[in-house]
């Protein structure tokens, strides 16, 4: 079968492999979408922190399911896609049932190899069943349960303010899942067509552009000097976590999500008299994953809205560097195999 490895940072390849032999307890995919994420573009840009090369990347996927492992209510021949998260099920977060940030946790894709290839065993217990939605829908069930996770971490409530930094595909995700939720959402970010896209494509109720806005000025304008009572960053951006301890409101709950090498900076009073709370919020459960997948067949996401760029299997190697610039206009690439 067919693979492409990222070598070393800006450097894929293609190899040939032998197809993989399915052991006891896995299931095997026949992988039909690989949807492009954050996590994939900063592997390949060198700045993912979890990270050792050679890897396949990959892990927003969807296929055909080819062996079941015995997975109950699975069938040959099924579409589904998976949690791609693989947990121990004995560390305290697995009996806290927390599997998502497991002590022993491989992400597929980013500490093991992961789904750009043919034929994908993973593990019969991580399968989801497709419940009659697209490759294509499956393939972003995944990054969009990112969201619905960070949404339930910070246990929003309808009529909230909900900060979200950052309007990449994560961040786009959580916008998602507090206006389901019935949050006041108010979008930041530096890219304005992202904003456009978030007002015209998401029905996102406010949307700030810092690169020509005062922040401090706007969010006020618009909590009505309250501020956020939910502050969510969805950057990765150093610069960015560090700013958006200065837009809590009083009690106020702080979730990260973007991820980074360096370390957080506060003012402690600051902090301190807001009594407010710091939180990160990892992956995603089954919980999550079928938040999703309701939201999806109820109509209430839309995922057409996400795919921007779709390339087939064989010109990725063309395509993949393209996707770290921002005047791409790229928000979800899908490879189709």
């Amino acid at each position: 079968m067919q693979v492409i490895i990222c070598q070393e940072p800006g450097v894929l390849a293609f190899k040939e492999q032998e197809r993989p032999e399915v052991k006891e307890g896995y299931a095997q995919i026949r992988i039909k979408r690989i949807g492009i994420c954050g996590t994939d573009l900063h592997a390949f840009d060198g700045t993912q922190p979890y990270f050792n090369y050679p890897r396949i990347l990959g892990h927003e996927l969807s296929g055909e399911l080819l062996e079941t492992g015995g997975a109950q209510g699975f069938k040959k021949g099924d579409v589904v896609t998976f949690i791609p998260y693989f947990n121990c099920g004995v560390c305290i977060a697995c009996r806290s049932e927390k599997p998502n940030c497991c002590t022993e946790i491989k992400v597929c894709g980013v500490h093991i190899d992961g789904g750009m290839v043919e034929y994908l065993n993973v593990p019969a217990y991580s399968l989801v069943q497709g419940e009659g939605l697209t490759y294509d829908e499956l393939a972003l069930v995944e990054p969009l349960a990112i969201g619905a996770h960070s949404i339930r971490r910070a246990d929003v409530k309808a009529g909230e303010f909900v900060l979200v930094i950052g309007a990449g595909p994560i961040g786009l995700g959580i916008m998602e899942f507090a206006r389901i939720a019935g949050a006041k959402v108010i979008a930041m970010d530096i890219n304005a067509s992202r904003l456009k896209f978030c007002s015209n494509r998401l029905n996102i109720d406010y949307t700030i552009d810092v690169s020509t806005e005062n922040v401090l000025e706007r969010l006020s304008m618009i909590t009505q000097r309250d501020m956020p009572s939910v502050v969510i960053d969805a950057t990765g951006n150093l610069k960015a976590i560090n700013e958006g301890f200065r837009y809590l409101a009083h009690g106020a709950r702080y979730i990260l999500v973007g991820l980074q090498k360096g370390d957080i900076s506060l003012s402690h009073p600051e902090f301190h008299k807001r009594e407010a709370t710091l939180m990160s919020s990892r992956n995603a459960t089954r919980e999550d994953f079928q938040h999703v997948i309701s939201s999806m067949k109820k109509g209430l996401v839309q995922p057409a809205n996400y795919i921007t760029h779709r390339v087939p299997f064989k010109r990725v190697k063309d395509e993949f560097e393209k996707w770290l610039d921002p005047t791409s206009g790229v928000i979800k690439a899908m490879i189709e195999i």
